[in-house]
């Protein structure tokens, strides 16, 4: 089994769909390194330079290199496949919104928040949010079919 890197994070485990209630909220904090963003460009084969060129990304609207927006994306992942739902939930769907950039140093939290749950589908409506600081970066909403005990 591979593991990840220990991040500041809640503790990971499972919250089954029974156990589930309308407002509880989970999240995670992590500083995005440059060796995150080169890593991330190597496994999605995404090399645009302004996630990698310093000179390149100066000329850019944003005046300097950024991560990929899926990456601050794969934080929300992180939050429901590691602790709401957590371990067993599947993704169903994600909508998401970029507001503002993600800097190679910038220290994202991440959190998800239960908005509809659909306890006989095992269904749950997640609202999504990452921010920098007081800063909303990404934000959307995703579906995911929560674990159950029933099939333990």
């Amino acid at each position: 089994m591979l593991s990840a890197q220990p991040i500041d994070n809640l503790p990971r485990g499972t919250v089954c769909i029974e156990d589930i209630e309308i407002g509880m909220r989970r999240s995670l904090r992590k500083q995005v390194t440059d060796r995150d963003i080169a890593l991330f460009s190597e496994v999605s084969t995404d090399c645009n330079p302004v996630h990698l060129d310093d000179s390149y990304a100066q000329d850019t609207i944003f005046e300097g290199r950024i991560a990929h927006g899926m990456l601050t994306a794969a934080l929300i992942s992180a939050v429901i496949g590691e602790q709401l739902p957590g371990h067993g939930s599947v993704y169903l769907g994600q909508t998401l919104k970029f507001t503002a950039p993600v800097r190679p140093g910038d220290q994202v939290l991440a959190e998800v928040t239960v908005m509809q749950i659909d306890h006989a589908r095992r269904r749950v409506t997640l609202e999504c949010r990452c921010a920098v600081g007081d800063t909303t970066v990404l934000k959307g909403e995703a579906l995911v079919l929560a674990p159950s005990r029933k099939f333990d």
